[in-house]
């Protein structure tokens, strides 16, 4: 993988899309994770206006912790970079004081959370004329659908949708990215009990990244048991996500009825 030259063809990849939607530059949600690092650098490196956010909802301390100093590690390497850090917290309390308590499962719950930094990110995006860019990598974007649906799914570009997680880490060494988030093992930091996303999903994501080439691929080599346990949770997966991963439905009316 030839990272370099990677990271030179999305910045000049986002500079152009920048300049040719006649925007100013870009909005990111910083989670404290290696995607929206990785992004919000890569969107840093283009000159261009950058807002990065802080969007804490019920946030772990270590996760905050390590957002914010990414966001410091951003403005100390980059003076194109702003940042803002916005308490979401009241605003889940408030939905959930007049949401029917029936309704406040926990996967709803999750997924208003996402739903609520969408919100937040496009209104700066629409006050500052800036594009929000999504954090979203090729196996959460187009394998597992490991994403909400118009929460972190809700964006304008995603520049890092056709790198594996695994070309991610590879583009965030060769960025430098502090240490810390490199070290992090990913998750949405939605449970309680700090479980990743290898414990939500039941893979981890090189095998995700695995079972994805070989459908891609169409091999047919013989499974072992562990590849056949993978293979079964990514295309459980990719089947009751795949709704998010095409164009909306529309019920087209025949011309005769018109």
């Amino acid at each position: 993988m030839k990272a370099e030259k990677i990271i030179e063809h999305i910045v000049a990849w986002l500079k152009q899309y920048s300049e040719d939607s006649k925007t100013e530059g870009f909005v990111i949600g910083i989670s404290g994770g290696i995607d929206s690092a990785v992004t919000s650098t890569l969107c840093a490196m283009t000159g261009k206006r950058l807002i990065v956010l802080n969007m804490p909802i019920r946030q772990f301390k270590n996760e905050f912790d390590r957002s914010n100093e990414h966001i410091q590690w951003l403005k100390t390497h980059f003076k194109n970079t702003e940042s803002d850090s916005v308490e979401l917290t009241p605003v889940l309390e408030a939905f959930e004081s007049v949401l029917p308590k029936q309704n406040q499962d926990f996967l709803s719950m999750a997924n208003t959370r996402a739903r609520i930094r969408m919100t937040t990110l496009y209104a700066f995006a629409t006050h500052h004329r800036l594009l929000v860019a999504g954090t979203g990598n090729k196996v959460e974007d187009f394998g597992v659908g490991f994403f909400t649906k118009y929460g972190d799914g809700g964006v304008d570009i995603s520049p890092i949708a056709d790198l594996y997680k695994t070309e991610v880490y590879e583009l965030a060494k060769a960025l430098n990215i502090v240490s810390d988030i490199q070290a992090a093992k990913p998750t949405d930091g939605l449970f309680a009990d700090g479980r990743t996303d290898e414990d939500q999903i039941g893979a981890s994501y090189p095998e995700l990244e695995w079972a994805m080439e070989y459908l891609e691929k169409k091999e047919t080599y013989t499974l072992n048991d562990r590849q056949k346990k993978i293979m079964e949770i990514f295309k459980s997966r990719h089947s009751a996500n795949r709704h998010k991963m095409i164009a909306i439905p529309v019920c087209l009316i025949p011309k005769e009825l018109k």
